[in-house]
């Protein structure tokens, strides 16, 4: 168990990234497809970091039929296990509630927010975990259970499991990582104005009113707005009803000194003439202090992009990617994070980086 010191939070199992709750949920996906039955998972994490949009879009990614159930909205058993009804007028039996999945998986039951729930529920759900079953109703074959939870002792209105329930599943903390979070926000079709700012400002993501699903919903309202310096009156009224004071003046801030317009991946990618490029990232870059976080942003959300198309890059790109790594101006360690990331896709056009002296030579000295 691990303990956040400022709010008591209490949480169970290994602290991990959406990389890696996506590895453990692969793992148990493989496990079903050898018609084991599988122990559920129970997923930590403070409130709106994307707990619940992680495991939907695991199952949409991966073919799973999927059902959702939030126990906080259940008040009495009859939620859990169903409505007695006579059966053949000789005895009582129970109709199942219209949320159990009844065909045959692969499938994800995603009990949300469980410990949301009242303590009766609770304990009613223990014997589904153990037995993947309940009296009225039991899990077709190929299912598994992930659970979300909000830690305990602290600020969260929740219901404390006990150990018998907690011995009854395998336990992950989810953190909250900018870079996987990029990854997926490109993916899901963000507005980049957005991307570029939370790369900018990560530390603004604090668990209160500026979460992950906060500065999500903000942008979904921002991305119809093609000048955020012209609807400037809009825009504070729309960050201030979903982010924190401060998270508001620090995007009216961003978009004020025009870091929403930065060089995009495209531009850099199919430039016909690369010192244009190189010159206006030089010029972005050489102020006073250096402003290399700029750097940073530009480097993560070109890697992201590169990562997530499926279109090989021509010679053109190939070279204008090369000639981008290669800039004078970009630190080491920037310049190996990106190249290692970018070769580890295994992707052949990517790993031909391998073969341009300079950057093959500075991967695998650090390897």
């Amino acid at each position: 168990m691990s303990s956040n010191a400022q709010f008591n939070y209490i949480t169970a199992g290994a602290e991990t990234t959406a990389d890696e709750v996506d590895l453990f949920l692969n793992h148990m996906l493989q496990q079903l497809s050898n018609d084991e039955r599988v122990t559920p998972l129970c997923i930590w994490g403070t409130h709106g970091i994307g707990k619940t949009q992680m495991v939907e879009a695991f199952a949409n990614k991966n073919n799973c039929k999927f059902s959702y159930i939030a126990p906080a909205q259940f008040e009495e058993m009859g939620d859990l296990i169903g409505l007695p009804t006579k059966k053949d007028e000789e005895y009582t039996a129970f109709l199942p509630p219209q949320w159990v999945p009844t065909e045959e998986g692969p499938g994800i039951l995603l009990i949300d927010d469980v410990n949301r729930a009242d303590d009766r529920i609770l304990r009613g759900i223990m014997q589904l975990l153990q037995n993947h079953e309940l009296v009225s109703w039991s899990l077709p074959k190929k299912w598994m259970m992930v659970l979300t939870a909000n830690p305990d002792g602290g600020d969260y209105s929740v219901t404390p499991m006990d150990n018998a329930m907690l011995t009854r599943m395998s336990h992950v903390t989810f953190a909250f990582d900018v870079k996987v979070w990029s990854k997926w926000a490109e993916n899901a079709g963000i507005d980049s104005r957005g991307i570029s700012f939370v790369l900018t400002y990560p530390e603004i993501i604090n668990n209160k009113r500026t979460t992950p699903r906060s500065l999500v919903q903000f942008f979904e309202l921002i991305k119809n707005i093609k000048d955020l310096k012209k609807d400037a009156k809009l825009l504070k009224i729309l960050a201030e009803s979903n982010l924190d004071k401060e998270s508001a003046v620090a995007f009216m801030n961003f978009v004020n000194l025009d870091m929403e317009q930065l060089i995009s991946s495209d531009e850099i990618l199919n430039a016909k003439d690369f010192k244009t490029v190189q010159k206006n990232l030089k010029e972005l870059v050489d102020q006073t202090p250096p402003r290399l976080d700029i750097l940073a942003v530009i480097i993560i959300r070109l890697t992201n992009f590169l990562l997530i198309q499926k279109d090989k890059l021509d010679k053109v790109q190939f070279e204008n990617l090369k000639k981008f790594i290669l800039l004078p101006f970009i630190p080491n360690d920037l310049r190996l994070s990106m190249a290692q990331d970018l070769v580890n896709s295994k992707r052949p056009d990517l790993m031909g980086l391998y073969a341009v002296p300079e950057i093959g030579k500075l991967i695998l000295n650090k390897m």
